[in-house]
């Protein structure tokens, strides 16, 4: 099987004592790249994930800083942003975006860092990955204000919304990417939005080390698991894992031009 995992956080600490095996068996359950996300443990960190993505090269890397830490965000942050996406493995800016779930910055102060980092994306003519929980209404009014125009699309990470809100994301270039919440019980309605979405706009991802398949939950996610993934859109879409593996990776080689590993 050939498949991607489009978000994981492979700096977090929950992988320090066995962060190479868990590279290897990525690689053994068949995976040929990963994209790994910088920045998220705050705007400090920004260039977290590039160290990966420059001793691996089926690794890629983002730098971009979370809606959590926005709040903590300085014109200093922001200049260390412009200098990291010309980075040669910095293939996207992100994770990017709003979340009023738990409202760990201000509002208001989500919304200008966003707006902010967007120009900075746009700058650099760099695709965004998107974090959004509990605001999608406020995100795509400022994607199609601020970034639409751009061209430049990008992923709607770890998805949650509605078709409506997949559909405008589409419309303005967006893939959709499906972690492994889609395996949880209460998540149906999710499904049926990964079920009736085209095949060639959707991603798999991990978000390692969270949100571990239905039959590890309470345990560490790691990017093998993304397998899963494959096999829960596979049955939404009357499909064999390996062909939702195959056409999802597909998916992301075509978005970001990259040639086969």
């Amino acid at each position: 099987m050939e498949i991607i995992d489009s978000h994981a956080h492979l700096e977090f600490e929950q992988f320090n004592e066995d962060r190479n095996a868990v590279l290897q068996r990525a690689r053994d359950a068949g995976l040929t790249a990963i994209l790994a996300i910088g920045g998220a443990d705050g705007p400090d960190y920004l260039g977290s994930a590039i160290p990966f993505a420059e001793t691996h090269d089926w690794i890629y890397a983002t730098a971009g800083i979370h809606p959590h830490e926005a709040k903590l965000a300085t014109e200093a942050h922001f200049r260390l942003l412009e200098e990291l996406t010309r980075h040669p493995r910095v293939i996207a800016c992100g994770e990017i975006g709003l979340d009023y779930f738990y409202d760990h910055s201000p509002r208001e102060v989500q919304q200008e860092v966003f707006r902010r980092q967007l120009a900075i994306a746009r700058a650099a003519k760099l695709p965004i990955v998107i974090h959004c929980r509990d605001a999608w209404p406020g995100c795509i009014e400022i994607l199609e204000s601020d970034w639409r125009a751009s061209g430049l699309g990008g992923i709607f990470h770890c998805f949650t919304g509605n078709l409506d809100d997949a559909q405008r994301g589409i419309d303005m270039g967006f893939l959709v990417s499906f972690a492994a919440n889609i395996t949880y019980p209460k998540m149906q309605p999710l499904r049926d939005v990964a079920g009736k979405l085209p095949l060639d706009r959707i991603l798999t991802e991990t978000d390692s080390p969270f949100l571990p398949p239905q039959p590890l939950r309470g345990k560490r996610n790691e990017p093998a698991n993304v397998v899963e993934v494959a096999r829960t859109l596979a049955t939404m879409r009357n499909l064999n894992p390996e062909e939702v593996a195959r056409v999802t990776a597909q998916n992301f080689r075509r978005f970001f031009h990259l040639g086969d590993n």
